[in-house]
């Protein structure tokens, strides 16, 4: 397959999974042979992450009127010098002022990738400007759809996750010194109030009261959110049954300290933290929004529960809580189908972008 030569584009300054996922793309796409380069913002993080990596990052202010023509202006030049084959952007900023340059630079493919699960508002920077679109999971394609791209402009290519190796001993416990036979369900999620922290301490409560070996353990980091949590759990009196970690960089040492995991999120593109529990071989509990339900086989490898239902996200609680032979079958279940089927691999967001390039390249002539 011919290399191709391909530059990514993004407007956001900080580094979170829309970031880490155009990280983790370029390293495999590079490994693969393929030449890249990308665009972002003087003061971004993943600019300074790519830029370690050996790659060449072009960086300029993406605010403002002023800045969107110089922008324009200048990325004209970067695509035209560097003859690359496809410009793939990824935040609706740094799109209107790539997808422009690359226009007039005629450029043969233009993507942008879609990471969001909100609405959808106007349809130009995906289908004016971009020849093509990627979404991470079929929810998100949907919901494109539904505004009217057409089906033929828009694939799926799922994140990846990184398998980490086997944790044959996890610390938790230890760390917070609970027992062997104390039940640990846990969530891994920055704090934010759409993640749905308040509702999962709420529907495991009554658990919690009537099991003294229950415990909850909360592993993310984001005020005012967690402060909020943290103040809310205090007001329950659950503060010895709730621990708040915080941000971690050991997540599969914590999740092998984990008997189950459980996210009650509000609004999920895709939901790659249930594969990661999956992987480490916990049953999930989720809620049905979003692309979640691609993240699992309902009543498999893990328990899906409508939005705001507490009483069925506590009874879903109480089923994996009061069944260790059904957590076990699940987590089995969940661990061999991430590392069988091979669908949230590194290897597999590779060969599908390099078809969804070649194809769309095939069809622009």
């Amino acid at each position: 397959m011919k290399p191709l030569r391909i530059i990514h584009t993004e407007a956001a300054t900080s580094f979170g999974g829309q970031e880490h996922r155009i990280f983790k793309e370029m390293l495999a796409m590079r490994e693969r042979g393929h030449y890249l380069e990308a665009v972002c913002q003087p003061d971004s993080q993943l600019a300074s992450r790519l830029t370690k990596e050996g790659f060449t990052v072009h960086t300029m202010l993406m605010d403002g009127p002023v800045n969107y023509l110089k922008c324009v202006y200048n990325l004209c030049g970067v695509f035209r010098r560097g003859r690359f084959d496809v410009v793939n952007t990824h935040s609706r900023r740094d799109t209107v002022i790539a997808a422009m340059a690359a226009r007039i630079a005629r450029v043969p493919l233009i993507v942008r990738t879609r990471h969001l699960a909100n609405r959808v508002g106007s349809l130009w920077s995906y289908t004016v400007l971009p020849h093509r679109v990627v979404t991470v999971s079929e929810h998100v394609r949907d919901l494109l759809l539904a505004k009217g791209v057409a089906p033929d402009h828009v694939a799926v290519v799922y994140s990846p996750i990184q398998l980490p190796p086997p944790v044959e001993h996890s610390t938790l416990r230890d760390e917070l010194k609970l027992a062997q036979n104390d039940i640990v369900v846990g969530c891994v999620a920055v704090m934010r109030a759409k993640k749905g922290h308040r509702a999962l301490v709420d529907a495991i409560s009554p658990l919690i009261r009537e099991r003294p070996n229950l415990h909850l353990v909360l592993v993310g980091g984001g005020s005012p959110t967690f402060e909020e949590v943290q103040a809310y759990v205090k007001s329950k009196a659950l503060e010895r049954r709730v621990h708040f970690l915080g941000t971690r960089k050991d997540v599969p040492n914590l999740l092998a300290g984990f008997d189950l995991f459980a996210l009650a999120t509000e609004q999920e593109a895709s939901g790659t933290v249930f594969v990661e529990a999956a992987a480490a071989g916990l049953p999930v509990i989720g809620t049905d929004v979003g692309g979640v339900s691609e993240m699992m086989e309902v009543g498999e490898t893990g328990l899906l529960v409508p939005l705001h239902d507490q009483p069925a996200l506590t009874h879903a609680l109480k089923t994996l809580i009061d069944d260790p032979v059904l957590r076990n079958k699940m987590g089995q279940a969940g661990y061999d189908l991430v590392r069988r089927q091979g669908k949230f691999s590194l290897e597999r967001l590779v060969s599908d972008t390099e078809a969804c390039y070649n194809r769309w390249l095939g069809v622009r002539g």
